[in-house]
């Protein structure tokens, strides 16, 4: 079959920027058919990092975060407001909640992770979360209210980024919590977590480490956080920010490995199933670039990478040309703004690093850590203005060239 032949239905349930990249490159990969997209936002696809500065910030209306699809996907059939909640593969067939039943001939999961919450008693009201423009709008009016006393549990990057952005809008009293010895110290490690703490705090963040929480107190809403050594912190707003939990409910019942994420192989096939595919940060796959180990990334660079790979391995297959696309090796990187400094990363400074030292600057001022894993470079951060991330760059080449490995 040619890609002017290419006939039937590709389903991508996920219509967020995973969801619209998959079926922007399903048409770079000559696949001509049928696309409908699913989404249980009401939103077109936008952009979500802004949400836990700009937005929060106020200073960034949802016009600026919508994506613009490309005039490729301009017929694809949009189902937003939506939810799968049964995936039936060997019949490929996904029902919604409205009852409704999609058939198709190739599916991409697409549906992304929501955030973690605590289990902790006490009330639930004064109590967000940042994924979406919702959340985020709700957060801001929660902050911009006169006297908020806000504890923000987790010390990850929305956490501190939440912080930053409280702290410049005002906020009377701000304080992270985590159990954690140090902010971040879980990806980047202690050299950068304290060279963070550092900087926070002269901005005005407080932290309380090394605890965890044991409860919320108030009988309507928040009033204060309950820590699990014994103090009590006095809060009007809490922001949770403990990690996510990918959204697979909908695929149970397939044989599938579902442990964290959707397991693919290095093509991107879910289970191995030449039909299904997975990608953005609900895919947990394994990067010939480094040790083969399954992972779910989390980076804003994934959704695009993914859906390259995805698209390529389910058109061949849909074409039935026999050609597989060589297994998948991206490089990620992120960034993380956070009051006047930005974290630039590029590779994968968490990929077990036995090695972490300082390649440029100094911890007080614009800092570049290299991460190294049995003498090879495997990761770089800088921490600083433009110039520290200017000179993280200049590793890119470097990372780039580790050879490859199989899983």
């Amino acid at each position: 079959m040619t890609a002017s032949e290419s006939t039937g239905r590709v389903l991508v349930v996920g219509a967020s920027m995973a969801g619209l990249r998959a079926a922007e490159q399903l048409r770079a990969a000559g696949w001509t058919g049928a696309i409908t997209l699913v989404g249980d936002e009401p939103h077109m696809p936008y952009n979500r990092p802004p949400l836990s500065k700009e937005v929060l910030a106020g200073k960034a209306p949802f016009a600026s975060l919508a994506f613009r699809p490309r005039p490729a996907v301009a017929d694809a059939a949009w189902l937003l407001g939506r939810r799968a909640v049964t995936a039936r593969l060997p019949e490929r067939t996904v029902v919604l909640d409205d009852g409704t039943s999609l058939s198709y001939d190739g599916l991409v999961v697409a549906t992304g992770m929501r955030p973690r919450r605590l289990t902790c008693p006490g009330p639930l009201p004064g109590r967000h979360t940042v994924r979406t423009l919702d959340d985020a709008q709700g957060l801001r009016e929660a902050l911009t209210r006169p006297g908020a006393r806000v504890v923000v549990v987790g010390a990850g990057f929305i956490g501190c980024e939440v912080a930053a952005t409280a702290v410049a809008l005002g906020v009377r009293e701000v304080t992270v919590v985590d159990p954690l010895p140090l902010p971040m110290t879980g990806p980047l490690g202690p050299l950068l977590g304290r060279a963070l703490l550092r900087r926070h705090e002269a901005r005005g963040v407080r932290f309380a480490l090394g605890t965890g929480v044991a409860g919320f107190t108030g009988e309507d809403r928040v009033t204060g956080v309950e820590l699990s050594d014994g103090r009590v912190l006095a809060a009007d707003v809490v922001v949770e920010s403990v990690g996510s939990v990918a959204n697979t409910e909908w695929l149970d019942g397939n044989g599938l490995d579902l442990t964290d994420g959707v397991r693919t192989d290095a093509l991107l096939r879910a289970g191995g199933r030449p039909e299904a595919v997975a990608v953005g940060d609900v895919a947990r796959f394994p990067n010939a670039r480094y040790d083969g180990v399954p992972r779910r990334v989390e980076h804003w660079s994934i959704p695009g990478d993914t859906a390259k790979q995805a698209a390529r391995t389910l058109v061949a297959h849909l074409h039935g040309t026999g050609e597989e696309p060589a297994p998948f090796a991206p490089l990620p990187t992120f960034w993380s703004d956070q009051h006047d400094f930005r974290l630039q990363s590029f590779g994968a400074p968490s990929y077990g690093a036995d090695d972490v030292r300082v390649l440029d600057g100094t911890p007080d001022g614009d800092l570049v850590v290299g991460y190294h894993r049995d003498g090879l470079l495997v990761g770089v951060v800088a921490l600083g203005g433009p110039g520290a991330a200017s000179a993280a760059a200049r590793h890119r080449p470097a990372l780039l060239a580790r050879p490859a490995v199989t899983a």
